[in-house]
């Protein structure tokens, strides 16, 4: 349970989330998933990572709200740097890093999977920021890099969830498989990817990660900014209080 990691493709990497029911994971959690990321990453007999969801219900829900809840102000602050340290880690990692998506990818999943090189996905994954729903804002950059422009906009406004078919004809997913075959063709690409030069594709993904045009990192940390803020006035709890009345 947890954060762990398992090697079954010489060369691979897979960097499992595993944290019941959701993998809605609190601040220790994002700390310990970028931990290790960057040690996966910096392991020299690492070629390629993936990272996937053991839960069946799907990649991830977001972040722990009870944390949130009973922490304050303090536990946002805490959350929010833990999800950038986590977000970077991916972003950062010095091998191309390769995301299965199943089911829900919501909020911090986005967030993860927008900042991984290639994305595989089975035909029942969605993907979606349900933040405005409930009060808050952010991962808006990791949702740009998985589908246009006005597209990542009306999302983030709306949250709104799109499929992953509708993902990939915009190029922001790779593949789309049955579920059962999921786990199979995400190895399989991981597999084309370790088979390369090791030393050629860590300086492949260098470069890319050098003439990318927008710094996540610092993108994430502005959009970072405005929640603080907007934590400061009543109008989080007003949205979530608005949001479970239309839903009842």
């Amino acid at each position: 349970m947890g954060i762990r990691t398992e090697r079954v493709v010489a060369g691979v990497v897979e960097v499992v989330l595993d944290v019941a029911p959701v993998n809605a994971l609190p601040a220790a959690g994002f700390r310990e998933l970028a931990r290790v990321v960057r040690e996966a990453g910096d392991d020299p007999t690492t070629r390629a990572l993936l990272l996937r969801s053991a839960l069946p219900r799907g990649f991830a829900a977001g972040v722990d709200v009870r944390e949130l809840t009973e922490g304050g102000a303090r536990a946002v602050v805490e959350v929010t740097r833990a999800c950038a340290d986590a977000y970077a880690a991916v972003d950062e990692c010095a091998v191309p890093v390769v995301a299965a998506v199943h089911g829900f990818c919501l909020a911090t999943g986005v967030g993860l999977v927008g900042n991984a090189d290639v994305v595989v996905a089975a035909e029942d994954a969605t993907f979606g920021l349900p933040e405005v729903d409930a009060g808050g804002l952010g991962t808006a950059t990791q949702l740009a890099r998985l589908v246009p422009e006005k597209k990542a906009r009306w999302l983030a406004y709306s949250g709104q969830r799109v499929s992953a078919t509708a993902v990939a004809g915009w190029g922001g997913v790779e593949q789309v498989v049955a579920r059962d075959d999921l786990l199979a063709a995400a190895r399989s690409v991981a597999a084309t990817l370790a088979a390369k030069s090791p030393l050629v594709l860590r300086r492949a993904r260098a470069s890319l990660h050098a003439i990318d045009p927008v710094d996540a990192r610092r993108a994430f940390r502005r959009e970072m900014g405005f929640v603080f803020e907007l934590n400061l006035t009543a109008a989080p709890a007003q949205a979530r209080a608005a949001f479970a009345e239309r839903t009842r």
